[in-house]
């Protein structure tokens, strides 16, 4: 019996032994569970916008000197503050608005520092001061632009003059809305 158990652990380990080799030499065909597999979608949705820096004042847009007794109109462009910057992603629609100032009445006013006299202005978007582009208190206006990574305000003033204006200097303060 010791010789049957012998062989028959010989044969069961040399069969063992066997089916290995020919697992590892490709004679059986050996087929592995396939692993599971399954696919995902990547998205991204890209909207409209625009960055602006800098600040807290964007630009100014002075009238320079003139004489009180002057009656001529006068005209300014706002010149946008360096530190200031605007740049929208390519096609987006930009608007400006423009409130009153901190002298409105029934128009933008410039109030004499120390006093209460007041000197009417308009703002237009175009340099031309043509009345179709002139911009309205608190209304949104449409801005085109040429270059998306560097945009300007268009910020031109008119100024008339009474003829009997005090000298002194002569302010006001507008904040500018942005939405796109």
């Amino acid at each position: 019996m010791r010789q049957g158990k012998w062989r028959e652990r010989v044969n069961k380990s040399s069969a063992n032994r066997w089916g290995l080799w020919l697992l590892l030499v490709g004679i059986v065909p050996f087929r592995a569970a396939a692993l599971p597999s399954q696919s995902f979608q990547v998205a991204a949705t890209v909207v409209a916008g625009c960055l602006i820096n800098g600040g807290p004042t964007i630009g100014k847009l002075d009238f320079g000197s003139q004489a009180g007794s002057d009656r001529r109109l006068f005209t300014a462009s706002m010149v946008q503050n360096t530190a200031f910057s605007l740049a929208c992603s390519p096609g987006t629609t930009l608007n400006m608005r423009i409130d009153g100032g901190s002298h409105y009445t029934r128009q933008r006013n410039l109030q004499r520092v120390g006093g209460t006299e007041l000197i009417g202005y308009r703002l237009y978007s175009d340099a031309g001061l043509t009345p179709a582009n002139a911009i309205p208190v608190g209304q949104d206006v449409s801005l085109s632009y040429s270059d998306a990574n560097h945009i300007v305000l268009p910020v031109y003033g008119a100024l008339q003059l009474s003829g009997m204006s005090p000298s002194g200097t002569y302010t006001d303060t507008l904040t500018v809305t942005l939405s796109w």
